[in-house]
C-alpha cells in the first residue's frame, strides 16, 4: 500500500495521486478467512464496523439490484470529489491546529494501549500519526479550524480497533476491543 503500485502477475503498475485502498475483512469466526498480519493491519487508518441492514436498507439493496440489472451498478457511480479537490482538502487538512497538550495526550493514549494489562498486542506509533491526522480531518469535516480533545475520543476508536490484540484470558471472559478502548479514553487525562 505504501508503495503506491500494484503488481499482478509479475507487472508492477504505479498507481495514480491519490491512492487509496479500501479493503473488506470477514469476522474472525468464518470459515476460509485468514487474519492479516499486524504489519499490514497497521497500515489501514480506520476499521469501521458495518453492521447488518435494517429490513429497509436490505429492501433498498434488493430493488437496486434488481433495477440496475445485476452487474450494470458501476455505471451509475459516479465521483463526488475530483483529485484536485482531495489533495485541496489534504492540505488545508495540513494547516488544521493542534495543541501540544493534545499531541502529547495522543501519545499516553496509544502508549496506555503497550501497558494495558488486558492488551497482549499495543498499538504502534503509526497509530498516533493516524489519530492526529484523523482527528485534524475530522476537526475541517466540522467547519473548525482546531482540534479538540472530543475530536480525538471520537476518532481513536476506529483508528485502534484493529490495531491492539486482547490477551488470551481477556478474550475468552468475553471482553471486547471496544471496552478497553473505552476505559482508556475515559481514564487518560487531557494534559493541561
Amino acid at each position: 500500500m505504501e508503495e503506491r503500485q500494484v503488481t499482478m502477475d509479475g507487472k508492477t503498475y504505479p498507481m495514480a495521486y491519490p491512492f487509496i485502498v479500501l479493503a473488506t475483512q470477514n469476522p474472525i469466526e468464518q470459515e476460509g478467512t485468514y487474519r492479516l498480519p499486524e504489519a499490514q493491519l497497521d497500515r489501514f487508518l480506520f476499521k469501521i464496523e458495518v453492521n447488518y441492514p435494517t429490513l429497509e436498507e436490505e429492501n433498498q439493496i434488493i430493488a437496486f439490484a434488481h433495477d440496475r440489472k445485476g452487474g450494470e451498478q458501476l455505471k451509475f457511480i459516479k465521483p463526488v470529489l475530483s483529485a484536485e479537490q482531495i489533495q485541496a482538502f489534504r492540505q488545508k487538512v495540513k494547516e488544521i491546529h493542534i495543541d501540544a497538550n493534545l499531541m502529547k495526550y495522543i501519545a499516553q493514549l496509544v502508549h496506555q494501549t503497550r501497558s494495558h494489562p488486558a492488551l497482549y498486542l499495543g498499538a504502534s506509533p503509526r497509530a498516533s500519526l493516524a489519530i492526529l491526522n484523523a482527528s485534524k480531518a475530522y476537526a475541517a469535516m466540522q467547519g473548525r479550524d482546531f482540534v479538540t480533545p472530543e475530536d480525538i475520543k471520537y476518532i481513536a476508536p476506529s483508528v485502534l480497533r484493529h490495531r491492539i490484540m486482547l490477551t488470551p484470558e481477556k478474550e475468552m471472559e468475553g471482553t471486547g476491543v471496544e471496552t478497553v478502548i473505552k476505559q482508556m479514553i475515559d481514564t487518560v487525562e487531557v494534559p493541561r
